[in-house]
């Protein structure tokens, strides 16, 4: 009797165990970066300029990129090293380092948007200059990752959580003043690339959902050898979150500022205030800041997992941080237009974009590395279908920035 009430007992002591390690998981942390500035932007600009026309381009990118943070996940899993780590060891020291300054560039660009809408919401929130804010949202990082080294993973991952909930309920505050009409939600589901400018937006849509510094973290983070099941789970309560909060950013744009020419930041947080008053601006702005902030956090250790992969060397944070963010702040110092900043960081984004995608569904469709654990055959199917769609939708992006830079040259 006494051993069957010791096996309930261990059984539900495992049952708990899992439980508690999916429901704050690295899955979270990655899911930061899917709500950062450049997300904010892009889908409420998609919104004011083309009302729920784009929404099925923020479910199917969200659909695409929860499987895709899964497969990150159980990378890191089953194979105890992250996407930057299994290249450098598959690949000849050459391609290694052809490989990173691509890989580095893009956890700059990421922190460029990152450090911008963070820097634009001190500004407007309190009159701080843009230099000084951009500094100063580097510095309230970088207190977050300390703080992260001194407390453990589970503190950033519960900073990721808070953040989270304040970035969504900002946003379901701004809808719920103004919300669009159900036949706008219904017909905003029913594919469609209509109109002027309407590829740029999905393509950015696209490029600031499934972005490469949440792979790269994703695949480091679950290193700990997590369930598969854990993870499965982690991911989809976190690309719930994530995806949901996205859309609502799109309504928000759709149903309050349909029509805006909002060209930046400034402009839609001035728009919001008129249209909609100024406890929803103080709610954008806030949640612009605290994305902003924390989405630093996640681009500095995304940088420090691909330095530490690739060139198989150890950065301090601390000098992570500065080769991150250095680069907006003199930037924005040298009175660079922030939305041209923005767009230029988006069209770096989409050219990263498939250099991790493909190595990523390679690995984990490949028996030799993943074991039994290895992609089926429908998933690996899938995820390349899905994969090679990213490829052309980020050329046509790339296509029609060229066009625009000859133009305006």
């Amino acid at each position: 009797m006494t051993i069957v009430k010791a096996s309930s007992a261990q059984r539900l002591d495992d049952r708990a165990a899992v439980a508690a390690s999916w429901r704050i998981g690295p899955a979270f942390v990655a899911a930061v970066a899917y709500v950062d500035p450049g997300n904010v932007v892009t889908n409420v600009a998609a919104g004011a300029s083309h009302g729920t026309t784009l929404l099925w381009v923020v479910v199917l990118a969200t659909l695409v990129a929860g499987p895709v943070q899964y497969l990150a996940a159980k990378l890191g899993a089953t194979t105890g090293k992250s996407l930057p780590e299994l290249i450098a060891d598959r690949c000849s020291r050459p391609v290694r380092l052809a490989y990173w300054p691509q890989a580095e560039a893009v956890s700059i660009a990421t922190d460029l948007a990152e450090v911008l809408g963070a820097a634009i919401a001190l500004h407007l929130l309190f009159g701080v200059p843009l230099p000084l804010g951009g500094l100063l949202a580097a510095v309230a990082g970088a207190v977050l990752l300390a703080a992260g080294d001194r407390f453990g993973p589970c503190f950033l991952r519960n900073v990721a959580v808070v953040s989270l909930a304040l970035i969504a309920g900002a946003f379901i505050f701004c809808l719920l003043a103004r919300p669009p009409g159900l036949d706008e939600l219904g017909a905003g589901l029913v594919p469609s690339l209509e109109g002027d400018g309407v590829l740029v937006l999905a393509a950015g849509i696209v490029g600031a959902t499934i972005m490469p510094h949440a792979v790269h973290i994703h695949s480091a983070l679950a290193r700990d050898h997590r369930r598969l099941s854990a993870h499965r789970t982690d991911v989809a309560l976190a690309m719930l979150v994530a995806g949901t909060t996205n859309a609502v950013m799109l309504l928000v744009g759709a149903g309050a500022l349909q029509g805006s020419t909002s060209g930046g930041f400034g402009a839609i947080a001035t728009d919001v205030a008129a249209r909609i008053g100024s406890a929803a601006q103080l709610a954008f702005l806030v949640a612009l800041l605290v994305s902003g902030v924390t989405s630093t956090v996640v681009g500095t250790q995304a940088g420090a997992v691909v330095t530490s992969g690739l060139l198989r060397r150890s950065v301090p944070l601390w000098a992570r941080r500065c080769t991150t963010v250095l680069p907006a702040v003199v930037l924005l110092a040298l009175g660079v237009s922030p939305v041209t900043l923005l767009i230029t960081s988006q069209v770096v984004l989409a050219i990263g974009l498939p250099l991790v995608l493909v190595p990523l569904v390679a690995a984990t469709s490949s028996p030799r590395v993943m074991g039994t654990a290895a992609n089926t055959r429908p998933l690996a199917i899938t995820m390349a279908a899905a994969t090679t769609a990213v490829i052309c939708l980020d050329v046509s992006l790339l296509v029609q920035f060229v066009q625009g830079c000859l133009q305006a040259g």
